[in-house]
């Protein structure tokens, strides 16, 4: 198991300070493990944010919409829906009332790819925590916020 003094060979003020760099350190580790987990797929992070988004969403819904619910803010968020759509992962359409208003949604393509990854059994790290204590991380982190 790991242990953030021994990681990064530090000492801690206090126990606050040392759960925020366990923080920012975990979340680092966590973005190397993500980038390797998708590189397969051809997607990054943020393109497999934006397909779960518009599987949920179910129908064509407003790029606004998927920007403002990406979990990870992007101000690439348009250049990673061109990119999405050039690999007809996705679907994008003008408002015929107000062309500067863009719709996408999920192909089906799309659909196969987030099938394939949600089978996927590269996650086991996660394996190391109960569901109990992923429930208490995540309340842990949304009392944070």
């Amino acid at each position: 198991m790991g242990d953030i003094s021994k990681d990064i060979n530090s000492k801690f003020k206090s126990s606050k300070l040392k759960a925020l760099i366990n923080i920012k350190y975990t979340s680092n580790w966590l973005n190397s493990r993500e980038n390797d987990f998708f590189k397969p797929y051809g997607i990054s992070p943020q393109q497999y944010n934006i397909l779960r988004i518009l599987r949920g969403a179910k129908d064509k819904i407003k790029v606004q919409l998927v920007k403002d619910r990406m979990v990870e803010r992007a101000p690439n968020a348009t250049r990673l829906m061109d990119k999405l759509c050039d690999k007809n992962l996705i679907e994008r359409e003008r408002c015929e009332q107000d062309r500067r208003v863009v719709y996408v949604k999920i192909a089906k393509e799309g659909l196969l790819l987030l099938s394939r990854i949600d089978k996927s059994e590269n996650l086991k790290f996660l394996e190391k925590i109960t569901k109990e204590e992923a429930e208490i991380l995540s309340d842990i982190l949304d009392k944070i916020r």
